[in-house]
């Protein structure tokens, strides 16, 4: 078990909030890419409102704790600990909520080096209580947009958790896949669903566009969002997505054990 004042330590410890690797001036730039409707900060999510940067720095000091002040243009950025902890809560209710109606759960990281562990123990623990943690389109190619141009990748899975990686890389059923914001992986694996008559999805859990893609098609999701990922908290805004941690989302892997632990034990799911 990890009590909430000893994971809030930690939190600040390890850089998971407090402040965090990530900079203002990455999340400034992220957010006049989303003010702009570029993809590669939306990630699947098709705003409702006209939301301008200004209108992002309120909501991300609102969701993350980072700076309100626009003249804040410099250094690393911040993310308030208490709502970390706050968002945690949520995301392990619905979990638990996961756990009880035995349901059908995509899980899939673009932060395989990062967060793979996180959220394998989860799809473990919900397997174990019952719920399907579906696989659906393994082994299928998707085409993805990157700066070098478009690349070919292969949707993977690893412990029920999706990743893509490129084709022929060594390391298949390990956690060594690409990084990737992209939403379509959870589109390429959502539709292979569909095709196959099912089971879909009654909760994604992710990052990125695995949780941006499936909310935008009305599917529930929850995830994890750093301070330069302003499309996750624009989709809880607008309902499109259900609940999203604010964290830094780069830090070691076993930095996250403890959140492991913690919402685990929240979900009274603890083994």
């Amino acid at each position: 078990m990890v009590s909430t004042g000893a994971l809030r330590a930690h939190l600040l410890a390890v850089g998971l909030a407090g402040a965090v690797a990530t900079s203002r001036e990455v999340s400034l730039r992220s957010y006049r890419l989303f003010a702009a409707r570029d993809p590669r900060v939306t990630i699947g999510l098709d705003p409702e409102g006209d939301w301008k940067q200004s209108d992002l720095i309120a909501l991300m000091a609102e969701k993350c704790g980072v700076s309100a002040d626009s003249r804040h243009t410099s250094g690393p950025d911040v993310i308030d600990p208490d709502r970390t902890l706050v968002a945690l809560d949520a995301f392990a209710e619905r979990l638990a909520e996961a756990a009880r109606n035995r349901s059908s759960v995509l899980f899939g990281t673009g932060h395989p080096h990062r967060l793979l562990g996180f959220y394998a123990a989860l799809a473990d623990v919900l397997s174990a209580a019952g719920c399907t943690v579906l696989t659906p389109a393994h082994g299928s190619c998707v085409d993805i947009t990157t700066r070098f141009g478009l690349r070919t990748y292969n949707l993977d899975y690893v412990r029920g958790v999706a990743l893509v990686r490129e084709p022929g890389a060594r390391g298949a059923g390990r956690g060594t896949g690409a990084h990737t914001h992209s939403p379509l992986p959870v589109r390429t694996a959502l539709a292979a669903a569909a095709e196959a008559g099912g089971p879909l999805p009654d909760l994604v859990v992710g990052d990125h566009g695995w949780v941006c893609g499936a909310g935008q098609l009305g599917f529930e999701a929850i995830g994890l969002g750093d301070t330069d990922d302003p499309a996750l908290f624009v989709g809880e805004a607008e309902g499109r997505v259900s609940v999203v941690v604010p964290l830094d989302d780069a830090v070691r892997s076993d930095y996250y054990r403890p959140l492991t632990r913690y919402v685990l034990n929240r979900a009274c799911l603890s083994q």
